[in-house]
């Protein structure tokens, strides 16, 4: 690859990570049932991880890209279940 392909890549997949980033929020300010209206419903939180799973969804793509930062989003959810005992979870 020359340097103007990965230059060409580099802004299409920033193209695709800002619109994705914005849907996690969407999703945070409504259905979540931490952050959006539902948050009452669990006082103590919801998510047995810290930052939650769409926090760290966020967080992970911001700071490492779209595509590992999806790959990390991605099996933060697969881990997100009854069997484990969450913890803290840094991006």
């Amino acid at each position: 690859m020359t340097i103007q392909n990965l230059k060409l890549t580099r802004i299409v997949l920033n193209l695709f990570r800002w619109p994705l980033l914005f849907l996690i929020r969407i999703y945070q300010k409504t259905i979540s049932p931490d952050h959006g209206f539902f948050k009452n419903l669990f006082p103590h939180g919801y998510c047995r991880f810290y930052p939650t799973c769409s926090e760290y969804g966020y967080q992970a793509i911001k700071k490492r890209g779209l595509v590992v930062g999806s790959f990390k989003t991605i099996w933060r959810i697969l881990r997100c279940n009854p069997w484990n005992k969450g913890g803290v979870d840094e991006p």
